[in-house]
């Protein structure tokens, strides 16, 4: 304490960064935990928890939502692995295509695969309708959801297990295969058994992503309900916050419980393969049937993906999807004069909050990895925390913390940058932590020797030194920003309108074509948005002078 009195700004920067976390995550999980408790007449009550937990009708979409997952997860997980294995060990052309397609979905907006999915397999659907001649199609409901949400989420186990697989030595598979074994002992007795904690994370982290998904099951679910849908129907639709929240508490305690084994269980599994040791490069498969079986799963796979992302801006040229496919304007003419407002409320406040949440992460990593001050733990624990919140969750806690004085906020473009920022800062509170970790703090220890202060240093020496994090976290937040729906759409008013929130409202009422130009705005703004911050990463990130120091 005393050496924080002597730098009142670092005092300050703890102070604040303190009150906005508890402010936005702290008090906001209370009070979404009170509403559980709380009846209508405001009077204590588990009613909401007897409903859902005895088999009655709340009891449905928990169970739809963990079928789902557990269905999605396992797809997700098997399609992953086929591409990671064939992108580090198999030898076949189009790899940095199969690479630009896999984490396609990643940096889209959340409707796009389930309004192709209409487009494809509706009762109008190209191929239900035109290629098989079926007139009852129906693409709503269970196997919709896991069609669209297996193409939307297997990038996430993708990202995960290409790392892993890529980095496993290549002496220990080179060691069975001199002894005898032959490519598939090897690989079941050696490289499989190394990926287990990949597997494992990437089928946790995709099952959490399916638990706590709004867009696809409001788009696309039919009378398939899921938790993170029931508790928007809940609360907006029915108007009963008991009931909707203590669904949102169940969903919380469950991505908690899974955040919990992925990070506990499977994070301290040692599966050390790479020892220092000089090893020879390894040896791809360059023929034989599996390299042509590997090479079609991920060709025709890579084909889907981009028949779903072309399938939306076509449709935004179609005046009536299936019946009447004669080329219009009407839908962009409707979207720029009716529907400029979200286009231009979105990327404003996108704008804001990404150099916001850039430079909050940047802070804050700073603080944990290089400031020893009471409080430091729980700091990180709760600055952490959102990224295991669902975006419903976090939505009605937001409705119930910030709808009445002294904190009335609700209907303010401050509650959605609030959202905006809470969602984006986990991914770059840790890229920042990794950053800082690979920097000597003698570096820094000699700007404060030679008279500069903790802001002068911190400014002027380590965020120079990390900006290859700090641009990597502006990217995340300005995505996760334009493409947010779960939270935002409770806190969405006539005042601040979303282009997500209003796809959803066009979708609902039958306009698909002027949908699917919503979303064609929203792709060619991120993709644009996304080009001028990778230049602004290659110029201001790349340095070779602070990669050698990082």
């Amino acid at each position: 304490m005393k050496k924080l009195a002597r730098d009142p700004v670092l005092l300050l920067c703890i102070a604040l960064v303190t009150i906005f976390l508890v402010l936005f995550v702290v008090y906001p999980m209370l009070q979404i935990l009170k509403a559980s408790f709380l009846n209508r007449e405001a009077q204590f009550s588990i009613e909401a928890y007897i409903r859902i937990l005895s088999g009655q009708q709340l009891f449905t979409p928990l169970k739809n939502s963990l079928l789902l997952a557990f269905i999605v997860s396992s797809l997700s997980t098997v399609i992953a692995y086929v591409f990671a294995y064939t992108f580090a060990y198999v030898n076949v052309p189009l790899k940095k295509l199969f690479n630009s397609i896999a984490i396609l979905p990643i940096i889209s907006p959340p409707f796009v695969i389930a309004l192709s999915a209409i487009l494809l397999f509706g009762k109008q659907g190209f191929v239900s309708k035109h290629l098989l001649g079926m007139t009852n199609a129906n693409i709503y409901g269970l196997n919709g959801l896991v069609l669209v949400q297996t193409l939307t989420f297997f990038p996430i186990a993708f990202l995960v297990l290409a790392g892993l697989l890529r980095s496993i030595s290549p002496a220990l598979e080179e060691a069975s295969l001199n002894m005898g074994a032959g490519k598939l002992k090897t690989f079941l007795n050696v490289t499989l058994p190394l990926t287990v904690p990949g597997i494992a994370n990437a089928f946790l982290l995709v099952f959490v992503q399916s638990l706590a998904d709004f867009g696809n099951p409001m788009t696309i679910g039919g009378n398939y309900t899921t938790v993170a849908r029931e508790v928007y129907m809940q609360a907006v639709g029915s108007y009963d916050m008991q009931a909707g929240s203590a669904l949102a508490m169940l969903l919380l305690s469950i991505t908690f419980i899974v955040y919990a084994l992925q990070k506990f269980w499977v994070g301290k599994k040692s599966y050390v393969t790479v020892t220092g040791k000089p090893v020879n490069g390894r040896r791809m498969i360059d023929s034989g049937w599996f390299k042509y079986a590997t090479f079609a799963v991920c060709f025709i796979l890579s084909i889907v993906v981009i028949a779903f992302y072309i399938l939306v801006p076509i449709g935004s040229f179609i005046k009536l999807w299936g019946i009447n496919n004669s080329f219009t304007l009407d839908h962009y003419i409707y979207v720029f004069s009716l529907g400029q407002k979200p286009l231009k409320d979105t990327t404003e406040l996108a704008l804001i909050a990404t150099p916001l949440a850039g430079l909050l992460g940047m802070i804050i990593a700073f603080l944990i990895v290089r400031k020893q001050f009471f409080g430091k733990k729980a700091l990180e624990a709760i600055s952490m925390i959102s990224i295991a919140i669902p975006g419903t969750v976090l939505g009605i806690a937001y409705v119930l913390s910030f709808n009445t004085a002294p904190l009335a906020l609700t209907g303010t473009a401050i509650i959605i940058l609030a959202a905006f920022i809470i969602r984006a800062i986990p991914v770059g509170i840790r890229s920042g932590i990794a950053s800082l970790q690979q920097i000597d703090p003698s570096i820094e220890e000699a700007a404060t020797n030679l008279g500069a202060s903790q802001t002068k240093t911190f400014f002027s020496v380590v965020l120079p030194l990390i900006k290859p994090a700090f641009f990597s976290g502006l990217v995340y937040s300005f995505v996760k920003s334009m493409t947010a729906m779960s939270a935002v759409i409770f806190l969405i008013s006539a005042k601040h309108n979303l282009l997500t929130a209003s796809i959803l409202a066009q979708v609902e009422i039958g306009k698909i074509g002027a949908a699917s130009a919503y979303c064609t705005i929203l792709i060619v703004i991120m993709s644009v948005a996304l080009l001028l911050l990778n230049f602004l990463v290659k110029i201001f990130g790349g340095s070779k002078e602070y990669t050698s120091l990082s």
